[in-house]
């Protein structure tokens, strides 16, 4: 009755993190991450969930400039973004375009396609996290290029972008879910609101070539990590403030966070009041950032929560965040990000077996 879907990142396995700190190269990366994909497949469907993920096991650096990783046209020194892991507030340097053209070395299908080689239930079904263009146009440089124009630079971002949701959903995707990472950063670095406008005008972009139909298998998620400051408070932005510029974005679905938040009724209501009709909200019941493991009971309640303020047909339950998107953090385990997994499916089934007896 009520759907349940992860993020994505799954804390890459002991072996996998040394070799790539080692600088292994890729044909010695490569068994690792197969074993990696099997490993994390098989944990997922062990869950009980009919929606999975590869856990972005091959997204060695991160899940932000993985597009352009390799780039013969990019230089080390760009945009630096303040990054919350749970080992407290970091930064990562996003890569820099030193010329044009703009060219994605490689599309999230190739991820999806090995996680699929190893699914072994016939009910499985699996999606696939992207990078936005609006993240990627941190890439160009604030002074420009010569001979390479802002606005050729965001025809081909948004192209580029196109055309790895449309190989996503061409391999099956049962879901394409479009990392909105920059939204709280937005807010950050512009109070007044401007940036975040145009980030979300230029998401509407990409997603005005396609159809409500193929919409509808495109989602959107934002994380309050990057909002979180490393005493743990709001660092002055306020993530619920976010939710309605969020909605404007014409995606199918959304991904946001509930269980970490310190009024999650107040998230519910914006996304009640905001939201459109076609769009399903996921609402994060399980929140990485907390080592505690949830219990079935407690997601249960949390779902019934939601469900006061989101109609059944209207509702998700998702993971408030990846467990591992930097740095293979690895304050949470992967053992508690499976068993995290486990209630957020155990719960969601018991609050929709409640949901539809009372219906």
């Amino acid at each position: 009755m009520i759907p349940t879907e992860p993020i994505g990142s799954i804390p890459r396995p002991p072996e996998l993190v040394a070799a790539i700190r080692a600088g292994a190269t890729t044909g010695e990366l490569a068994p690792l991450l197969e074993a990696a994909v099997r490993a994390t497949v098989a944990d997922f469907e062990a869950t009980g969930a009919s929606v999975i993920s590869d856990g972005e096991q091959g997204k060695f650096e991160n899940f932000w400039s993985y597009p352009l990783r390799g780039a013969a046209n990019t230089a080390p020194d760009g945009f630096r973004i303040p990054v919350q892991t749970g080992s407290g507030l970091t930064s990562h340097r996003m890569p820099r375009l030193t010329h044009g053209p703009l060219r994605y070395q490689c599309y999230a299908d190739q991820y999806l396609r090995a996680a699929q080689r190893h699914a072994t239930r016939p009910f499985t079904q699996i999606k696939q996290a992207i990078i936005s263009p609006s993240a990627l146009s941190l890439l160009y440089p604030p002074d420009g290029l010569e001979g390479y124009p802002r606005e050729q630079f965001l025809d081909d971002l948004v192209r580029e972008h196109e055309t790895e949701i449309r190989r996503c959903l061409d391999a099956g995707a049962h879901k394409v879910q479009i990392d909105f990472a920059e939204g709280p950063l937005a807010m950050r670095l512009d109070p007044s609101g401007a940036l975040l406008a145009s980030f979300v005008h230029l998401n509407n972009m990409a997603l005005a070539r396609f159809t409500a139909a193929e919409r509808a298998r495109i989602g959107l998620h934002v994380s309050a990590a990057g909002i979180r400051a490393p005493h743990g408070g709001a660092d002055g932005v306020d993530y619920a403030e976010l939710l309605p510029a969020l909605f404007e974005i014409r995606a199918g679905s959304f991904y946001i966070a509930m269980a970490g938040q310190p009024d999650p009724e107040r998230v519910l209501r914006i996304a009640r009041d905001y939201a459109r009709p076609e769009q399903r909200v996921f609402v994060g019941v399980v929140d990485p950032f907390d080592a505690r493991i949830e219990s079935a009971a407690q997601v249960r309640d949390r779902v019934l929560l939601a469900a006061r303020y989101l109609a059944p047909p209207r509702l998700g339950t998702t993971d408030d965040a990846g467990f591992a998107p930097f740095f293979d953090d690895d304050s949470v385990s992967r053992a508690t990000a499976f068993a995290k997994i486990r209630a957020r499916v155990e719960g969601t089934r018991l609050a929709s077996a409640l949901l539809e007896g009372a219906a």
